[in-house]
């Protein structure tokens, strides 16, 4: 058995692999921090070094959430106690700290992180997948009627807690959390809000912008 605070500190840093920022320097020696938006998110990838260095970044945050939330919990708890609440709620915990990891990564000294709604998502591809589906749908939807990511990222957050409202009931860990992480994703943000109210915000393209995921 794991302690659950070395397994909630492994989360921690499986969040803060910065894999934007190796990005990078891997394929064009740059700082991604230094470039475009400046954020360390798929978006700014996309627009700095393309489509499919953007994915690979945009699937390895999703794992950074998803793999601590599936099987942390096997580790930190005995197995009469997998499937119930409590492992739910030590899943989401982890899934958390892997999102604070993301955001304020220690390997590049707590500066430049991204703003999870990569990691998010693979939180609850691990623990609700349909509803998490959903979501991304209307995230699609969005981006594609809007041209905005950040829109399209902040009504797939107010979706994911709605549905799991629906599915799992007001009082779930997974309901409870969504709706903590919506909190997060509108605060993470609200400069791109100030932009969308003052018609400002760019629009998706392969331009360097303000905007970020």
């Amino acid at each position: 058995m794991m302690p659950a605070a070395a397994a909630l500190a492994l989360a921690y840093l499986s969040g803060s692999i910065p894999s934007a920022y190796i990005a990078g320097r891997a394929v064009k020696g740059i700082d991604l921090r230094t470039v475009g938006s400046g954020n360390l998110g798929a978006t700014n990838v996309y627009r700095t070094l393309g489509a499919k260095v953007a994915a690979v970044v945009f699937s390895v945050d999703m794992l950074k959430g998803a793999l601590p939330a599936a099987f942390l919990p096997r580790l930190v708890l005995p197995t009469d106690a997998l499937g119930t609440d409590r492992a739910a709620w030590w899943a989401l915990a982890f899934g958390v700290a892997a999102i604070v990891g993301h955001a304020k990564p220690i390997f590049l000294l707590w500066k430049g992180g991204g703003k999870g709604v990569a990691t998010a998502a693979g939180i609850f591809a691990a623990l609700a997948p349909v509803p998490l589906v959903i979501a991304l749908a209307v995230f699609v939807a969005v981006l594609w009627r809007t041209g905005y990511v950040s829109a399209g990222s902040l009504s797939a957050a107010v979706t994911l807690p709605v549905l799991l409202t629906w599915f799992s009931g007001a009082q779930s860990p997974l309901t409870i959390v969504a709706l903590m992480v919506c909190v997060f994703v509108f605060w993470s943000h609200r400069a791109n809000i100030q932009r969308l109210r003052n018609g400002t915000e760019h629009r998706f393209s392969r331009r360097p912008t303000g905007e970020g995921t």
